[in-house]
């Protein structure tokens, strides 16, 4: 006998903690073989040998092309090219394995890297229209008026489908407990609907692998498991089974469904923008197995039935929405037409109690405190608010038991037990709280909630119970829960008080004080530049004087200077007075003063970008070195030339190199006018960089170097490079039209994906022979990829055309290594499914050269 364990030894967090997927075992419906990415099996279960011919130990290790035909090995693999894009399950039916095997149904899925193959024999049940049965069921459930009769007909639609005696709607709510919220059974067995069932029934682990796995069966509660071989790989870990059809059943779930009367289970997940919203419960007091077609299909019931019941339950909302949206335009309109928004507040409470329903209402602006309705005293609202200051200030704060973390609330429950308050500032903590009282309500579970634990042969363990008759609880201390659209009202109303209206006023006199500031600060700003252009000009006009010996040359000189500093402002100017490109500054420069001569300067460099103090220094120095060149050097005459180099060095420098070529012997000058003293001094003057200037025979030479600080990467390069996609070749582009020739859909439109991401203009798709052939006319491609087996024809014939044009293709099959090329094409690379976008840019990068 078994003896009641200590308080507090085992708890039903264990029950959490139970790794129900690695359990090592599969129901023995069927097998189980599990191969690395090579094919080479890795797994396989005990009973494999009653399928295929071989024990476990006699597979582990080899190929599995040795063990089940070609056809089924390309079968397998095309499903799991769709597994692994649509990262689930895929099943294939009526699959022959082998020659002395029978007929099977397999299902196959990724499990990390190892793939994962289940089969289970074919039932033969016989043709049957799946998608026909399935419009006719679902048409049954949209046909049904409101959301309680929705819920009875799908659970209704699911037995006639499935069989199951007895078939539930089970509903989570928000603390993890489930009730039968609708239910269709065969007559005498009883009813469980409106019980409800503690979250420790589903532990949270179990509920994790049904949002990833919508459906799972037991076939038969006694039948002993089948053990994988072996239990760890060659890294000592488990086989994870997450997504195993097979997966065995843990010996806690065992015992409690067989406490139920249960020998056989279906559960179907129902799912709400991806998260578990209940479940379709099936049970069968006999053993009952279904085919993999007919689970298939109700798990595609059990999708579609999760999208229609949400646009129930958003149907159920609507008219609340629309009432509330309503009552907060009327809210909002009246207190922006109020001078003092925030004391207008107390006006509009009723109009905010139809907003949000409640017993009772308080108000609490700048410490005064506004009441009405059912509420806790003067003394003891205050302390609420006390309590409120410690949550955080920009959330809408909810509870439905208040007592339980403000303990003095639990003195007056009758008058306010549940609480919804929205906090309307910062400073002072302002708030609005709506109160609900207490609601004593009686909760019918399915046999008592807790789960008793007691010693075994395995140490302490909890034990599921075993009646399951209505087990009424009184429970006290809560209110009517807050709805979803309770607390997105709540935010909502809590955004527009506090970020439009009750901040209108102090937005208005902000900006007011803060145009005021800015209008000062330009004025200055504008004194400051005019003061600096004006002694510009003037140090121009000093400085140009010596250069000149006519007035007229004098004003071409100045002209020409101020001309300068005027397109680099023009420059900047265009991009808000933002960085601009050293490029169009020196073909302004070139195209301002050389006009025919202009393309005899040779510019090579990155587009980078100069801030404006540094392209407005840069400007006067090309255009004396442009103003130089075009009088004295290599620009004076026909024959010369100028190149302009410039690269980024490794600590983000800019380095330019000057050249000029091919002009008259150069000479250094005897004295140093303002020209040579902008060339040689500015960089360094104004803008701590370097110059230097070498006056060689051949032609002028000058370099500079300007500080990072200045200097940008062009965005549009930047674009560029955070728009490319990683790659083996980084520089790799199609640059052409692709023929795709693969007759299964969805690993065309992946495929396809891949191509166009590099760099393929179009990609022509084709399923057949004769299709890939019309398009090679009207459309030649660049490079072409061929699936070699395309059910009842190859591509052979397509590859011979490109061949004969001369295009480079390659090959895809999900046969492998044993794939029958012709040998005539022994050297055309071939792609092995599954196969990703690493390995289609490889091969295509080898056939493009």
């Amino acid at each position: 006998m078994s003896s009641a364990v200590p308080a507090g030894s085992v708890d039903l967090t264990d029950c959490d903690r139970e790794p129900i997927h690695q359990l090592g075992l599969i129901q023995p419906t069927g097998f189980l073989v599990a191969v690395t990415a090579d094919w080479i099996i890795l797994h396989a279960s005990a009973n494999v040998g009653r399928w295929l011919g071989a024990e476990p130990e006699e597979l582990l290790g080899t190929p599995l092309s040795r063990v089940i035909t070609p056809e089924a090995l390309h079968t397998i693999r095309g499903r799991l090219q769709i597994a692994h894009i649509n990262g689930s399950v895929e099943r294939a039916f009526g699959v022959h394995l082998s020659d002395t095997a029978a007929v099977c149904d397999v299902a196959v899925h990724l499990s990390g890297s190892t793939i994962v193959i289940e089969a289970e024999p074919s039932e033969g049940e016989g043709p049957q229209d799946s998608g026909s049965l399935l419009r006719s069921m679902i048409a049954r459930i949209q046909n049904t008026r409101g959301f309680d009769a929705f819920c009875r007909e799908a659970a209704r639609q699911m037995r006639a489908l499935t069989g199951f005696d007895r078939v539930m709607v089970y509903r989570f709510a928000s603390d993890g407990s489930g009730e039968v919220i609708a239910e269709s059974a065969v007559h005498g067995i009883g009813s469980f609907l409106g019980q409800r069932y503690p979250a420790s029934d589903i532990p949270q682990q179990a509920r994790r692998l049904y949002e990833r796995n919508w459906l799972r069966c037991i076939a038969d509660v006694n039948a002993p498991p089948v053990p994988i071989v072996p239990v760890l790989d060659p890294t000592g870990q488990p086989l994870d089974l997450s997504l195993s059809m097979l997966r065995s059943v843990s010996l806690i779930h065992v015992e409690y469904l067989r406490n139920m009367g249960v020998n056989a289970s279906l559960s179907v997940s129902i799912l709400r923008h991806g998260k578990l919203w209940g479940l379709f419960a099936c049970h069968h007091r006999q053993a009952r197995a279904l085919s993999f077609e007919r689970r298939t299909t109700a798990e595609l019931f059990g999708q579609m039935a999760s999208l229609l019941l949400e646009g129930r339950e958003r149907e159920q909302e609507s008219q609340n929405e629309a009432q509330v949206r309503r009552v907060h335009v009327r809210i909002m309109s009246m207190l922006a037409d109020s001078e003092s928004p925030l004391d207008s507040l107390v006006t509009f409470a009723t109009e905010l109690r139809t907003m949000i329903q409640c017993d009772g209402f308080a108000c609490c602006i700048d410490d005064h405190l506004h009441m009405e309705g059912e509420t806790p005293t003067r003394e003891e609202t205050l302390g609420v608010m006390r309590f409120l200051h410690r949550t955080p200030p920009s959330k809408v704060y909810v509870t439905d038991n208040l007592g339980a973390v403000h303990p003095p609330a639990r003195d007056f429950t009758a008058r306010a037990c549940g609480l919804l308050a929205i906090p309307v500032s910062r400073t002072p903590r302002d708030y609005l709280v709506f109160f609900r009282k207490e609601v004593v309500r009686t909760v019918t579970w399915g046999g008592d909630p807790s789960k008793p634990a007691h010693y075994g042969p395995n140490g302490p363990r909890l034990t599921p119970r075993k009646s399951f008759e209505a087990w009424k609880e009184t429970v006290h201390g809560q209110s009517q829960p807050w709805s979803d659209l309770d607390q997105r009202s709540a935010e909502s109303l809590r955004v527009t008080l506090l970020e439009v209206v009750l901040r209108l006023a102090d937005v208005a006199g902000r900006t007011r004080k803060e145009a005021g500031e800015r209008q000062e600060l330009l004025i200055a700003e504008l004194n400051h530049r005019v003061r600096n252009i004006l002694s510009l000009v003037r140090a121009l006009v000093r400085q140009s004087e010596s250069g000149a010996e006519t007035v007229q040359q004098f004003a071409g000189i100045v002209a020409g200077r101020i001309e300068a500093l005027a397109r680099a402002h023009d420059q900047i100017t265009a991009d808000n007075w933002g960085p601009a490109s050293l490029r169009a500054l020196i073909t302004a420069e070139i195209g301002a003063y050389l006009s025919a001569k202009n393309e005899r300067v040779r510019l090579t460099g990155p587009e980078v970008l100069l801030a404006p103090q540094a392209f407005s220094v840069f400007a006067l120095v090309v255009h004396e070195l442009t103003t130089n060149s075009a009088k004295y050097g290599a620009l004076s005459d026909s024959s010369g030339w100028v190149e302009v180099d410039w690269s980024m060095g490794e600590d983000g420098r800019l380095l330019i190199d000057w050249q000029e070529n091919g002009g008259p012997p150069v000479r250094a000058p005897t004295r140093t006018g303002f020209g040579t003293t902008v060339i040689e001094r500015s960089v360094p003057h104004d803008l701590r960089g370097e110059a230097e200037v070498t006056y060689a025979l051949p032609g002028l030479r000058a370099r500079f170097m300007i500080p990072a600080t200045y200097v940008t990467i062009s965005p549009a390069l930047l674009d560029r490079s955070r728009s490319s996609l990683p790659a083996p070749a980084a520089d790799f582009t199609i640059g052409g039209p692709v023929l795709l020739l693969e007759d299964n859909m969805i690993i065309a439109m992946a495929t396809e994906d891949v191509l166009l991401s590099f760099g393929a203009s179009r990609v022509n798709t084709a399923a057949g022979v004769r299709q890939a052939q019309r398009l090679i006319d009207d459309d030649p491609p660049v490079v072409g990829v061929l699936d070699i087996n395309l059910g009842s024809e190859t591509s052979v014939a397509v590859a011979d055309r490109l061949r004969e044009l001369g295009i480079p293709f390659v090959f895809a099959t999900g046969y492998g290594d044993s794939a029958a090329v012709p040998e005539r094409f022994a050297g055309v690379p071939v792609l092995k499914k599954p196969y990703g976008s690493e390995q289609v840019v490889q091969v295509l990068a080898a056939v493009l050269g």
